[in-house]
């Protein structure tokens, strides 16, 4: 009966459930992370994962590799989503957490979904357990943890960034689930390999939004003559309920470029054409306003309206939709188009690094230090109606000077 049982119920889970990897050769993306002689992988292996936040975008495998660091580890696991609990949740997870420690010898992972979203207090809950090693937290959050969350918290764990999973990484997750025996091996299923793109690059990198969209289509397909279910990249766009990309992977990527070299050019009409060109094949609008961003520090210097007017552009998008977004979006980009370019923050940026990893020199003036008694040497600014001349860099670069300013 159990087994019946346990087969039934496996059986209604979503297929991005059952797909969910069991161990680190089964899981997809996140090289940077769990590449071989990678930091993370090798922790895993050691089964001495610390507590840690996982934070990236949904879909990404951050709950997945939580459970698989759990099971690897022969300890209890526990998941809460912050959303949905609070204090007396934590609480009792923690004082069980306790017993198992001391009468068993075992920790406790536990998940914490959406950890930002707890309060400052109830985050606080966690401290003593995590310094005692009663509980091994793993936070998952979309948000950047060094500002969604305590700095306790996050001074008390290893932070590790998931990406997007790139396309060629999800073709694979798909192809796995069409063969697999708990997946939809049963269904005997053909798809074209415009469908198998289109599925990989319309989810914008999740894959569970991939792999729900391919289970639709699985079991909403009537079986062809052939006794063959045939995924057409028609039926995936009905599926994923997106517009079909209309351009390969070279041609998005050449059109993001011709959009990305008009905005540096001035040219505002070719940017919007461009611009709009990728929207209509299926392009997700931050993808577009976060070039923007992007090129409003890269380009416009010296033009603090552009890196405004970009930021702004998001915070609409977000926060009224798609249809008031894209005015915001096009305001961003004319304006970025008729601002005055120059990219001394590009060179500034590259000039400091190079100071730093070659040229480093600790030998800070006295006067700048934190109390001494050379500090009262230090002349303060205000002092002289707001600026001083005064010497900051070390000796040995004294002379440097990132920031040239162009006609």
């Amino acid at each position: 009966m159990d087994n019946l049982f346990s087969n039934m119920h496996n059986s209604l889970k979503p297929l991005a459930e059952k797909m969910r990897p069991k161990n680190l050769d089964e899981f997809v993306g996140q090289k940077h992370l769990l590449g071989e002689g990678k930091l993370l992988r090798r922790l895993i292996q050691a089964k001495k994962v610390p507590s840690c936040i996982f934070y990236g975008p949904p879909g990404t495998g951050k709950t997945t590799l939580a459970q698989m660091i759990a099971d690897s580890s022969n300890s209890n696991f526990v998941k809460l989503n912050a959303i949905s609990s609070g204090v007396a949740d934590a609480k009792a997870v923690i004082e069980d957490a306790k017993k198992a420690f001391e009468m068993y010898g075992k920790r406790t992972y536990l998940l914490l979904d959406e950890i930002h979203r707890w309060s400052k207090s109830q985050q606080d809950t966690l401290l003593a357990s995590l310094e005692s090693g009663h509980i091994c937290l793993v936070g998952s959050t979309t948000e950047s943890p060094y500002y969604a969350l305590n700095r306790a918290i996050v001074s008390r764990c290893s932070v590790f960034e998931f990406k997007k999973i790139e396309v060629v990484d999800i073709k694979k997750a798909l192809l796995r689930a069409v063969s697999a025996e708990d997946g939809l091996k049963s269904y005997n299923i053909k798809i074209d390999d415009d469908a198998l793109v289109y599925f990989a690059t319309a989810c914008g990198g999740d894959v569970r939004s991939a792999l729900n969209g391919l289970e639709i289509g699985a079991i909403t397909t009537p079986i062809s003559v052939s006794g063959e279910i045939i995924i057409t990249k028609e039926i995936a766009v009905e599926c994923l309920q997106k517009k079909a990309l209309s351009l390969n992977e070279d041609v998005f990527y050449h059109i993001t470029s011709a959009f990305c070299k008009s905005l540096r050019g001035s040219d505002a009409t070719a940017a919007l054409y461009y611009a709009f060109r990728l929207i209509e094949a299926g392009a997700e609008i931050p993808y577009i306003i976060r070039r923007c961003i992007a090129h409003s520090s890269e380009d416009c210097s010296f033009d603090s309206g552009a890196l405004t007017i970009s930021c702004n552009a998001l915070y609409a998008f977000e926060n009224l939709g798609a249809a008031e977004g894209t005015l915001a979006l096009t305001q961003a980009i004319i304006f970025i188009c008729n601002a005055k370019k120059d990219n001394t923050v590009v060179l500034a940026r590259a000039m400091a690094i190079d100071d730093v990893q070659n040229h480093p020199d600790d030998n800070i003036p006295e006067y700048l230090k934190n109390h001494t008694e050379a500090s009262k040497n230090y002349k303060y600014p205000h002092d002289f109606g707001g600026y001083v001349e005064q010497q900051y860099l070390p000796n040995s670069l004294k002379d440097r000077n990132y920031i040239k300013k162009t006609d």
